[in-house]
């Protein structure tokens, strides 16, 4: 049995079983059976963009009823243009579904497409780091998934199929994961999988890490966002277009309240006081909101699994993610954290892989945690936060000096500039223009000094890491034997002052360590280089698909 019939097994019933008279039930055709052969997408399709184009007519059907300015043939106008245009989109919508055909080789997938012009893309199935299910909130009332094969290049590169059924979606997710794990190497000792078999990996899956809806309403309150208020004003822009109103005229929001009774005017100082509390209430209100509906929209079900393919990540409330990360193609990783979380002892943690995470390199596995939740992932994927014993290096005082001096020069100048512009045109003001440049910089140093004491990096016999930054601190991991080259790097003070930038080569992130000692970045690019060398890749691959089996 192949290994594309493993993905979708078939049980024989003998005759005598079913009935000398029965006639047996037609099955649906697998994908092995289908290898080769153009396939469409769902048929349902059709009908999420039939829906996409009437979300795409509101707009401009409210502009033709409301500028017409007449209201009984206005809305009459704005149904038909709304009508026309969802018409239209639905026929193009068929067009480029009839159009849209995906072939499952045996060495790649292909994917044609285009109306006028037509497309065709191939992806071998060891170029494909990744397939991830998407379920945005139509498609998801309809039972349709995107299936998208992230080849490491990113963005507009990665292949995607929208939409097929969710169980169509699952099927081929597997038999590509399947004929990319043989595409790489054929060492498997076992290469067929029962259908009981795939239910017991299931039920080995691990929980790593979740949360529920208490856990999302302590990361909402930290999500403080203001972002309301920039579409708010963005709207209003459009407000004076469809009413006899000048929205950014003061005079009028003056007249307005006037007519009120002028109360507004009229209260006292205790009064004043009490409104713009109000006011900061109001905005403190809806900025809270902000963010828990963006946590609650984004993080939904957030769950962490490790199973035999990997890391199974699964979040969204309106927008359903399901990816799955292999072990052995997490690069290094990220545990960040911000100002005010900081201090209460929360963080997040990343993966760094070639794989894209909505466009990021960086996949979240854990969004809020503390680092006690983090270190089972952390060990999981092959990682170890730095004990107690660890020897760091910190960054030179020469780098820190240049550094402050580099960024003080900056404010320095503005000040000068400011000094000249406001000497000639408004004299009165030169001491403050003057000022504020110079209060910037001198903050600019304090913070500099106390970030180089913080900004340190350590190596042991496994991995690098590097951490940075004392208000909001950063740690990056990466392993020594998967960096794929180490730079030295040194500017014009650099090599006056003896001290380099390590560039270590990662693949889908970046990893510097800059300001170490010119000869502490040698010793470190040796030892890096050496384990390098010494590691037989070939070897490592043939273990891991043994392991994977």
């Amino acid at each position: 049995m192949s290994r594309a019939d493993a993905a979708s097994p078939r049980v024989s019933v003998p005759l005598t079983a079913r009935g000398a008279n029965e006639t047996p039930k037609p099955q649906p055709q697998s994908f092995a059976s289908r290898a080769g052969e153009p396939q469409r997408t769902a048929p349902l399709s059709v009908i999420v963009g039939t829906l996409s184009s009437l979300q795409s007519a509101l707009v401009p059907a409210a502009a033709a009823a409301f500028g017409t300015g007449i209201a009984g043939p206005g809305i009459l106008i704005g149904l038909l243009v709304g009508v026309v245009i969802a018409g239209l989109g639905t026929v193009f919508s068929y067009i480029r579904w009839k159009r849209l055909t995906y072939t499952i080789g045996v060495q790649d997938i292909r994917v044609e497409s285009g109306v006028l012009s037509r497309s065709a893309r191939s992806v071998p199935y060891e170029r494909i780091q990744d397939v991830s299910l998407e379920q945005k909130l139509l498609p998801r009332l309809l039972g349709l998934v995107a299936v998208k094969f992230e080849t490491g290049a990113g963005g507009a590169d990665d292949l995607s199929l929208t939409y097929l059924s969710e169980t169509e979606g699952e099927r081929l997710r597997e038999l590509v994961r399947e004929r990319r794990d043989d595409a790489e190497s054929n060492a498997r000792a076992d290469a067929e999988a029962s259908e009981p078999e795939r239910s017991a990996e299931v039920e080995a899956s691990e929980n790593l890490f979740s949360m529920g809806p208490s856990r999302l309403f302590t990361y909402g309150v930290f999500e403080f966002s203001l972002a309301v208020f920039a579409v708010a004003a963005g709207l209003l822009q459009y407000l004076d277009s469809f009413f006899d109103i000048e929205v950014w005229d003061v005079d009028f929001w003056r007249d307005l309240a006037e007519e009120q009774g002028g109360w507004i005017f009229d209260l006292s100082a205790y009064g004043q006081a009490l409104g713009a509390f109000a006011g900061l209430f109001l905005v403190v209100l809806i900025g809270s909101a902000t963010g828990m509906f963006r946590t609650f929209s984004r993080e939904w079900g957030f769950r962490l699994e490790r199973t035999p393919r990997g890391f199974r990540r699964r979040r969204g409330l309106f927008t359903r993610t399901d990816v799955v990360m292999p072990v052995h193609r997490v690069q290094g990783l990220t545990i960040a954290t911000r100002f005010i979380r900081y201090r209460f002892g929360w963080h997040s943690l990343r993966f760094v892989s070639l794989a894209q995470d909505a466009g990021s390199s960086s996949h979240v596995v854990a969004p809020f945690a503390k680092l006690t939740e983090l270190d089972p992932i952390v060990a999981a994927a092959g990682f170890q936060r730095p004990n107690d014993n660890a020897e760091w290096h910190r960054a030179t005082i020469a780098y820190r000096n240049v550094s402050i001096l580099w960024d003080v020069s900056f404010f320095l100048l503005g000040a000068l500039i400011a000094g000249i512009a406001t000497a000639v045109y408004a004299p009165e003001w030169m001491g403050l223009a003057v000022a504020i440049p110079l209060a910037l910089g001198a903050a600019n140093a304090v913070v500099g000094f106390l970030s180089w004491r913080f900004k340190r990096h350590a190596l042991d016999a496994n991995q690098i890491v590097a951490v940075a930054g004392f208000l909001a601190p950063a740690m990056q991991v990466a392993t020594r034997v998967k960096l794929h080259s180490v730079e030295i790097a040194q500017g014009p003070f650099a090599r006056v002052f003896g001290y380099a930038t390590l560039h270590l080569g990662m693949a889908g992130g970046e990893f510097a360590i800059p300001g170490i000692p010119a000869e502490r970045a040698q010793e470190v690019r040796a030892r890096i280089l050496d384990t390098i060398a010494e590691t037989d890749f070939s070897q490592l691959e043939s273990q891991r698909l043994v392991q994977a089996a």
